[in-house]
Formats: C-alpha cells, sequence, structure tokens
C-alpha cells in the first residue's frame, strides 16, 4: 500500500463524515477531498513522439495520476478516449488526417464520454483553432513548451470540473476575436449589471479570488454572481462562459 493509500485511510478514519452533524466537514469539502484522493486518468495525443513520452514521463511521476494510454494521431485519440474513457485528454490542436478540433467536437457530442475533459496542447501559435476549439467545448489549454507545474495544475483543475484560462492565452484569444466584432447573445439581457461586469472579469482569465481582489470584494460573492449568469446563459463551464462574453464584446470598466 502507498504511503497517499495510508494517509487517505487515516484521514478518512479522523474525519467528520460527509454531511456528519458535528458540520465539521461540509459536501463540498468532502467532495474536494474525495477528488484529491483518487486517481487521475490521462490519456495524451499528439502527432510528435516525443512530446507524448514527455507527457506520459511527466504523469507517470506525479502522485495521483495515471497516464492511461497515447495516441498519434486524431482517429487513434477518439479510439483511445472511447476505449479508456479518461478523465482528462491532453489533445494536440494540429494532427494529421483527424485534426484536434474533429476528435473534441467527437468527444463533446458522445454523451457516453461526458466525464472526459479536454485539454488542448498548443505552441502558443494563438490562432482561429484556438477559439474554435473554446467554441467546441475544450476546457483549456496548456503550453507544449511551459514548465511542468503548470500542466500538472492544468490536469488537476479540469479533473476538478473546472476551466483553465491563462490570462494570456486569454488576451490573445480577445485579441484575435476582437477583429471579428461584438454579436447578438441569446440571454445576455437576463444578467444583471452585476452579473455582467463579472462575465467581463472571467473573460479576462482571472480565477474567482483574483476579480474579487481587483473588485474588493468576497470570493464567494463572485462565485455566486458568476454561477448565477452560467445558468442564464446555459454555459456549461467557465471557458463557454468566456466565449459569451467574447461575443458580447463585454470588457471589465478601465
Amino acid at each position: 500500500m502507498t504511503r497517499e493509500d495510508l494517509g487517505a485511510r487515516d484521514g478518512g478514519a479522523a474525519g467528520s463524515a460527509p454531511g456528519a452533524p458535528d458540520g465539521g466537514t461540509t459536501r463540498h469539502e468532502a467532495a474536494a477531498a474525495q477528488q484529491r484522493q483518487r486517481v487521475i486518468r490521462v490519456a495524451v495525443a499528439d502527432d510528435q513522439a516525443v512530446v507524448r513520452m514527455g507527457l506520459r514521463a511527466l504523469l507517470e511521476r506525479e502522485p495521483g495520476m495515471e497516464c492511461v494510454g497515447e495516441a498519434a494521431d486524431g482517429a487513434g485519440a477518439l479510439a483511445l478516449v472511447r476505449r479508456t474513457r479518461p478523465d482528462v485528454l491532453l489533445l494536440d490542436i494540429r494532427m494529421p488526417g483527424m485534426d484536434g478540433l474533429a476528435v473534441l467536437r467527437a468527444v463533446a457530442a458522445d454523451a457516453g464520454l461526458a466525464g472526459t475533459r479536454v485539454v488542448m496542447v498548443t505552441t502558443f501559435a494563438v490562432d482561429e483553432y484556438v477559439f474554435a476549439a473554446l467554441q467546441a467545448g475544450a476546457a483549456g489549454f496548456v503550453l507544449k513548451d511551459g514548465a511542468p507545474d503548470e500542466l500538472v495544475n492544468a490536469v488537476r483543475v479540469v479533473a476538478a470540473g473546472e476551466a483553465l484560462l491563462s490570462p494570456s492565452i486569454t488576451r490573445k484569444v480577445i485579441g484575435l476575436f476582437g477583429r471579428h466584432g461584438a454579436g447578438p447573445v441569446e440571454g445576455l439581457d437576463t444578467l444583471t449589471p452585476r452579473e455582467r461586469e463579472l462575465v467581463a472579469w472571467v473573460a479576462t482569465g482571472l480565477s474567482n479570488e483574483e476579480i474579487a481582489r481587483e473588485l474588493v470584494i468576497s470570493p464567494e460573492t463572485v462565485r455566486t454572481h458568476v454561477s448565477r449568469a452560467m445558468v442564464k446563459l446555459r454555459a456549461r463551464d467557465r471557458a463557454q462562459l468566456v466565449v459569451f462574453a467574447m461575443r458580447a464584446g463585454l470588457t471589465p470598466p478601465a
């Protein structure tokens, strides 16, 4: 048994159970703890063997992560995901044959793969592919030459159901989308002024905590308004909320 297994058992015995009368552990905290304890299963798809090897090596030495397989092209990636049903797919945008966008759309359209979150792997050449990936349902982006800690964090964040969009990438995507002009967004008129403001801040790539510091409000207040906006706009995640903000031309006050 591993040290992590022993720690999980000890923690489970000593801590309060979810929903315990003493209120020591909330349901959200219990879910977060369970997420930390379980192994995150990751699939890797990239046409460059050296990139695949590097990603696999990084994942396999990270506690709580497992690489369930690799694919060198889009068709292989889709077959791999359908066979292994990973929690996270690290997917190159440009691959021979069936490209990453086609794979992403196929995964998003398959109800049986609803539990798989897709993170696009990019060389930071932010272009039409990146915005199209956001529209198609990508949960985030990582750089091929980024720091190992950034990739590990990306996997953990999206596996927990969040979206990962760094401010540097969102700034470039916003600049790209700005050239196309804003357009109508269904449901935008249902947002309160505060919700519109916070959707605009989300599009900057900042976290709830960072937005809270900018506006001198609590992170919980930010979280509440963002959650309400997501429901009204029918956004499946934070990444899609960014797309809506871009379409509507929403930007934070100067």
